[in-house]
């Protein structure tokens, strides 16, 4: 258990920030790009802490999915523009539109952001991030990322590469679901690919080694978004997202989403046993039932199993895959893709974009075991590997 008043074992790019660069900026106004999550150990928030050390400094507020204080539930539930108390402005990035004017920058000197990601391609921070990067390169306004740690770690890799057809505001950039990189290390990567690149600086953490999960850090997690209420949700992510593209309920609506999956034509024993042989690692899951209050079957009750990972050997990709894999041969009738829209994609279907490959999933479908369907990725992931180690910080 962690808490909040231990010693971390790593100090986070916000903290190194306030310690050791914030003087440079004293009298600039100042962008920040925040939400709830986005705290000092003592759990002080990034913008009373940037107050007090650069006070007048902070001009305006803007908040990714979910909102700045992350009151927002569900995927497309879009958060207003607003105002804090005191009059600065608070401007949403997933409203009318997921990139900022470039108005709304243009009379700052810099843009700080300091949001903590999930370590999964889909998750939309980081997208939101880059789209604000290109609109900085446009007006030639220098960002700042204050780095955070890589929950799920900074060496798994698992997926295959997005291909560029499948590209959305869930994956703008050729990465595979588990990335491996931090924040800033991914926006360092995507920058090297902009034809017009940013002024883009990373303030890195200390201490923070690339085996870490959350939980080694010592940190107080604090959910960066409503779903990912522990670190261990994180960890599911990267597979239990794969149910967002289906008619399974990924668990929006319970008390465990993606810890839990299920639709009412499940049978929770058939699912376990046919699990039990694939000896999946890091797995263990027990039977489960629940009844949504909202989003998918919500007041129907399902079937389905709630998943446990055990050690860092679990892989949530192969897994949710391979439970895939065993419902579609189970029940293909019952089974059905989500259609349009999905994360403001209203054509596209949303399977694929999640998997980010046409045909991933009919490839599953047609036979091919999830096991398989992985290791077809290894020469791409390896090419992967090579690609990023020029922007790895740690």
């Amino acid at each position: 258990m962690t808490y909040p008043y231990r010693t971390p074992r790593i100090a986070s790019g916000l903290s190194v920030f306030l310690h050791s660069h914030a003087y440079d900026y004293l009298g600039k106004p100042i962008g920040l790009l925040a939400n709830q999550a986005s705290v000092e150990p003592d759990l002080q928030h990034a913008l009373l802490s940037l107050d007090i050390k650069l006070p007048g400094s902070v001009k305006k507020i803007f908040s990714p999915q979910h909102g700045f204080v992350g009151e927002k539930q569900d995927n497309m539930v879009e958060s207003d523009h607003g105002q804090l108390p005191d009059g600065r402005p608070v401007y949403s990035l997933y409203s009318e539109r997921r990139a900022p004017k470039a108005e709304w920058l243009s009379d700052l000197d810099v843009l700080l952001v300091d949001l903590q990601d999930a370590g999964t391609r889909v998750y939309t921070f980081v997208w939101t991030v880059v789209l604000t990067m290109e609109v900085c390169a446009e007006i030639g306004l220098e960002v700042i990322i204050l780095d955070r740690p890589n929950p799920i770690g900074g060496e798994a890799i698992e997926g295959n590469l997005l291909d560029d057809d499948c590209q959305s505001f869930v994956g703008l950039a050729p990465i595979p679901m588990r990335h491996s990189l931090t924040m800033g290390e991914l926006c360092l990567y995507v920058n090297s690919r902009f034809k017009k690149p940013c002024n883009l600086t990373v303030i890195p953490m200390h201490g923070w080694q690339r085996d870490m999960y959350h939980f080694d850090t010592e940190l107080t997690w604090v959910m960066p978004s409503p779903n990912l209420p522990l670190p261990t949700s994180a960890l599911l992510y990267p597979g239990a997202v794969i149910w967002e593209g289906t008619n399974v309920s990924e668990g929006r609506g319970t008390t465990r989403p993606f810890h839990i999956f299920g639709a009412p034509y499940l049978d929770s024993r058939a699912l376990a046993l046919d699990l039990k042989p694939l000896k999946l690692p890091g797995f263990m899951a027990r039977e489960a039932s629940f009844q949504p209050t909202f989003n998918k079957w919500s007041g129907e009750l399902c079937h389905g199993l709630e998943i446990y990972p055990q050690d860092k050997s679990f892989k949530p990709f192969l897994t949710a895959l391979s439970i895939l894999e065993i419902i579609l041969r189970r029940w293909p009738n019952e089974f059905k893709l989500k259609e349009p829209p999905y994360e403001y994609e209203f054509e596209r279907r949303p399977i694929d974009l999640i998997l980010g490959r046409k045909g991933l999933f009919e490839a599953l479908k047609s036979g091919t075991s999830a096991k398989e369907l992985c290791a077809s990725f290894s020469e791409e992931l390896k090419r992967y590997r090579r690609e990023i180690k020029t922007i790895k910080l740690y």
